[in-house]
Order: C-alpha cells, then structure tokens, then sequence
C-alpha cells in the first residue's frame, strides 16, 4: 500500500535540485547522474528526496517564482535518452561560445523533428498526454509562444488584444506561432516522461520523491494570464497589492516578492478549483509535498504594489481551514509538511494542527538563545520534520564559521563534542532528533563552505547555480551515513 505520510515511520531525506546534478548541459537534468543520485542516498540508508519545486524559472533561475505551477523545466529534459529512443542524432556538443541552455534548445527542436519522424508508438502516447494535461497545456503553449515572438516581455506588456485574452487575437497568435506552440508541448510531454521514469526507479529502490509548492505564483506566469479573476489585479491586470513577509531573520526590510495575491473570495465561490487542480498535478509528480510560506494560508502580508520594501505591508486574513477542508474532500489525506518559520501565531498553528500536518524545525535557528527555543532538538515533536539547514540558508559549515562566540560555545555545550566535528555533529543531533522526518542538504553531507550555498534571499542574483561534482562524494560517506541512520533507527 502506498504510504501517504512521511512519518509513517522514520525516516531521512537529502535535499538537492536537479539543476545542482553534475553531467547535462548548462545545469544539471534528469539523464544519467540523478539515477546515480538515487542510488547514492539509497545505499546512505535515505529514504526521500527533497527536490525543490521543478517548474520553469525566469532568468534568475529560481524555482520559487515559476512561469506555470504545471509545466516542468525544460531546463530538466536530459538529451541522451532521446539520442537512445532513436529522435536526436548524437553530435559533438557545444560549439564555439555556445551556452549550455541555447544548446539544449536547439536539440530539443532537432529531437522534436526526429519524434515527428520516427516516434512510431509513442505519438500515441504523446497524444493522450495533450488531452489528460489539456487543462493547463494548452495555455501554457500559448502564453510561452507570444511571449517569444514578443521578446520574452511578461503578458502585462503585450498588446491589449492578446494581454487580455481577445478570442480572435488569441486564434490569430495560434495560427500564427503553432511551431513554438507544438514545441512546448513536445517538451512538457518529455519533461513528465523522464521524471515519471525517475519517480518510478526512486520508488522502486525505496526511496519517496518529496516536491515543494510555493504559495504565491509568478506575476509573469501562464497561471495569472489565463487566470487573471483568480488574482487580485486591476483591469490592465496590473498589480495593486504584492506579497512578501515582514522583517525577520533574513533581511530586516523584509522580502518584497512582487507575486500578486490571491482573490480568495473568488475561489471560494467555486470550491477552490484552481487549487485542486494545482494539487492534482503536484500528486502527480510526487509522494510528499512541503507548503512553502505556509503561514500565508492563515493571513499573508500585503504591500502596496509602489513600495520599495516589505515594511510598510498589513496582514490579511485568508481561508486555509476552508481550503484544507475542500482539498481533504477532494483527495482524501494529504501528504503535506507546512514550512511554518518566521513569524508564526498561534492561528498559523492551529491551522496546521487542526488539519495534521507535521511543520519544520531548522538547527540553524537553534543556538544562542534559551532552553525555551523550539528550534533546539528536546522540543522537537514527533509530527515533524527536522533540517539542518534548508536551501534558504547558509551551508552547515559555512553557518558555523559566522557564529560568534557565545552561540559555538552554547553549541558545543549542548550537543557535545568541537569544532573539528562540524557539520556531522549537527547532522547527528538531525538524526537523533524525535522528528519522524530528517532532511539534510547535500552541502552538509559533503562537508562544503559556504562558497557552495545554494541561495541567498534578498539577492537577485547569482543564486541557483550551484553544483556539485562526484569527486566531492567520498568513498566513506555512504558507510558513515549508513550507520548513523542505523543508529537512529532511521534506515
């Protein structure tokens, strides 16, 4: 029977993108190196990966502030089993000045060609993905193909007539932009048949393949064009309100994110619908899913959309408890963990209590103050999952190299141990944590500084380009790993 939980019984997950894969081109994908992926955690004693979220970025690559909360990355699409299913003719790589992405373009073009020649059973196949993903496929297809013919400029700044949807100016643009239309649904037709086919194999060696829904969406996303009455936007669908949080812990101006906000009201009216179609897709693709900013589900912080920072924002309350319950009603228990950090009330907790769902607790956030701190491991709860650090932070041992003093000192008198023991020594106290769930990143497995930290919020750029290489994985990690997790009675 197919578990719905991940604290069914314990276990352990490692955290790492796709994109940080060594092998592909330009990033990494889901060829070759992610099956040796889950074969590495599989034989440390994991037994989930945690993925980050998989839809399209915007140039800054981040994965938080996707083009569809349906469509994969086509960054993802790994060329060699093409080449295998006979489509792609095998080449000599990058030429001259060639980046990685503009390459792996114009052999997903070339692959499509070889597909329409030589695809024989599988054109079936292909078909019947376009009629079960119709109801976000087609939009998707059509949001992407004028947003390239009109210089990748987001929908708000395209021409009225296709901005707002115009029948006949929409008919006219899939007319006119069928080739990059059938394109991206060639893509998306390959980008869920290689990750249905890693889903398969990680299950098969036991491992769960643990995905992340942020709340908000992209502004410039086919969500909000195809969409726009589910939003808070005026006629021009310009935003009038934006979401983001209040100062905290990573940034005293708070984090202005720019997405617009839900028109709860509006989905309220039709069960939520937009959400469940949401889930449906996301259940699809994996057996757990993390709520990031979960705590907006009980009320979120609203800027105005002129604001250069998040301070000057208000809370609004929003219907989760009526959400959880039409999502219940719709598919039964949910494998959801809520990402309850920052600045959490005790309605945010009753939201997530009332309807069972385990929340976070990071070690990073441990240290330096009193024995009341939840974040430290004997107030951990069993209906919880427990990180060291997450994709938000600093690495383990890049984090304890910018603690002052008192917080090591505090550190080391409570978990034991020296300096020479870090980052194992927090991964330990993870493992030893009454949390049904550890999630470790993979940086802390390695041992890396801070140099190798994934992501840095409140910074543009740079961010989501980290990867890593098999010469970091030294022959005695997986033994080590192996142990402590026996240990822990986490294998």
């Amino acid at each position: 029977m197919k578990e719905i939980s991940p604290l069914s019984r314990r276990r352990t997950g490692m955290l790492l993108h796709p994109t940080s894969l060594p092998g592909g081109y330009g990033n990494g994908d889901l060829g070759a190196d992610a099956y040796r992926f889950v074969d590495f955690i599989a034989t440390c004693g994991f037994s989930v990966w945690q993925t980050l979220p998989l839809g399209p970025p915007h140039d800054d690559l981040s994965p938080y502030s996707a083009q569809s909360v349906h469509a994969g990355n086509p960054r993802l699409i790994a060329l060699e089993p093409l080449i295998e299913a006979g489509w792609l003719q095998k080449d000599g790589g990058l030429t001259h000045g060639e980046e990685g992405w503009t390459y792996r373009q114009r052999r997903l073009v070339e692959a499509r060609r070889g597909f329409q020649a030589r695809g024989g059973a599988e054109q079936a196949v292909y078909r019947d993905f376009q009629r079960q993903h119709g109801y976000w496929l087609d939009d998707y297809a059509l949001y992407q193909a004028i947003r390239m013919a009109h210089s990748r400029r987001g929908w708000f700044d395209w021409p009225a007539d296709l901005r707002d949807r115009q029948p006949a100016a929409l008919a006219t643009a899939r007319r006119q932009y069928s080739e990059t239309l059938a394109q991206c649904q060639f893509e998306q037709f390959l980008f869920y048949q290689q990750w249905g086919a890693l889903k398969q194999y990680a299950n098969e060696r036991g491992i769960l393949m643990f995905g992340d829904i942020p709340l908000f969406v992209g502004y410039d996303s086919a969500d909000v064009w195809s969409r726009r009455d589910e939003f808070m936007l005026d006629r021009q669908g310009q935003r009038e309100v934006v979401a983001g949080v209040p100062p905290d812990y990573f940034s005293a101006d708070g984090q202005l994110w720019g997405n617009p906000h839900y028109a709860w009201e509006r989905m309220k009216k039709d069960g939520f619908q937009w959400w469940k179609e949401r889930i449906r897709t996301q259940l699809t693709q994996f057996d757990l899913l993390r709520i990031d900013h979960f705590r907006g589900l009980e009320a979120y912080w609203e800027i105005p959309a002129s604001a250069k920072t998040a301070v000057k924002g208000r809370w609004q309350p929003a219907p989760g408890d009526a959400l959880f319950q039409a999502l219940t009603a719709e598919f039964g228990a949910l494998p959801l963990v809520a990402e309850d950090l920052g600045i959490i009330t005790p309605e945010v907790e009753k939201l997530r209590d009332d309807h069972g769902l385990p929340g976070m607790k990071v070690l990073h956030f441990a240290f330096g103050g009193g024995a009341d701190n939840p974040y430290l491991p004997h107030n951990h709860i069993v209906n919880s999952v427990v990180y060291t650090g997450t994709h938000d932070n600093n690495t383990t041992l890049g984090w304890f190299n910018e603690l002052d003093q008192p917080t090591r000192a505090h550190l080391f008198d409570y978990l034991g141990g020296g300096q020479e023991q870090m980052p194992g020594l927090l991964v330990r106290a993870a493992f030893a944590s009454v949390a049904r769930l550890a999630v470790v990143p993979l940086q802390d497995v390695l041992a890396l500084g801070g140099e190798h930290r994934m992501n840095q919020p409140g910074v543009a750029n740079g961010c989501w380009r980290w990867r890593f290489n098999w010469d970091q994985v030294k022959p005695d990690i997986a033994g080590r790993y192996r142990h402590w997790l026996e240990l822990y009675g986490r294998v």
